[in-house]
């Protein structure tokens, strides 16, 4: 970055090196930060820095919550992954917000390369490896900072979940004689309907009884109600059933 002097340069080139999971994690938020920085608060400073007529350019971030637009090291290989190559070529190719947007995921990516790279080279174990992306995973990304979709993808990530959770117990309407439950309670107003229901909760191959999690399957011919697992029929098998005949059924038919 233009206007640092030159020892702070050399501290930045040259930070600490983390050697322990609470360590590391300093370092990437300290390197967040700054790439925060540059993405929002001093964005037209950065904007300025990416002229596209310069060579190829990358976005620093440095520990200690500053940010560097510079060449690529000349190292080879480099002593920590270099961050995404020629930012300043597609500024002026891209709406702003796009290309910043842009710049926030190559950002992140980077991010998670540094911390894991210095895990790899202290040794960390599965549980540390583990405890790290824990800690990194409860700070919202660069992208979802520079777009404002923090809220959002929280908000996603719940409704997908109650999403999964109801298409497990109860899925849309399954073609003729798929079925994951027996009939609904609204038929259970009879005694008659009740017997009903009783006899299609039992399967028609192993005799258990119906339970909410599993899938069931019910015989167009016999009317009987089976588990998709004795049967060997799963959900996404019976999406293509048109008329489902169960094992008894079918040898019927056959000996017919």
């Amino acid at each position: 970055m233009e206007g640092i002097p030159q020892q702070q340069q050399q501290q930045q080139q040259h930070p600490p090196i983390p050697r322990t999971v609470e360590e590391v994690f300093s370092d990437f938020k300290g390197r967040r930060a700054g790439l925060i920085k540059a993405l929002t608060t001093d964005v037209e400073k950065f904007y300025q820095q990416c002229d596209p007529e310069k060579e190829n350019l990358c976005l620093y971030g440095f520990p200690n919550e500053t940010w560097e637009v510079n060449l690529p090291v000349e190292e080879v290989p480099p002593e920590l992954p270099e961050p995404a190559l020629g930012i300043n070529f597609a500024r002026d190719g891209m709406q702003e917000r796009d290309w910043l947007s842009l710049v926030a995921v190559h950002s992140d990516s980077w991010l998670l390369a540094v911390a894991f790279y210095f895990g790899a080279r202290f040794g960390f174990g599965k549980n540390e490896r583990k405890r790290l992306f824990q800690m990194i995973n409860d700070l919202p990304t660069i992208f979802e900072v520079v777009t404002g979709n923090v809220k959002q993808s929280k908000e996603q990530s719940a409704n997908q979940n109650s999403k999964s959770k109801s298409s497990t117990k109860m899925p849309e309407p399954q073609p003729k004689g798929v079925k994951m439950s027996p009939p609904p309670k609204q038929e259970e107003e009879s005694g008659e309907e009740e017997e009903d229901d009783e006899q299609g909760a039992t399967c028609g191959a192993c005799g258990d009884s119906y339970a909410n999690d599993e899938f069931w399957i019910c015989c167009d011919i016999c009317e009987r109600w089976f588990h998709g697992k004795c049967v060997k029929i799963t959900p996404a098998k019976a999406e293509h059933i048109k008329q489902y005949k169960c094992p008894s059924c079918s040898s019927k038919r056959a000996r017919v």
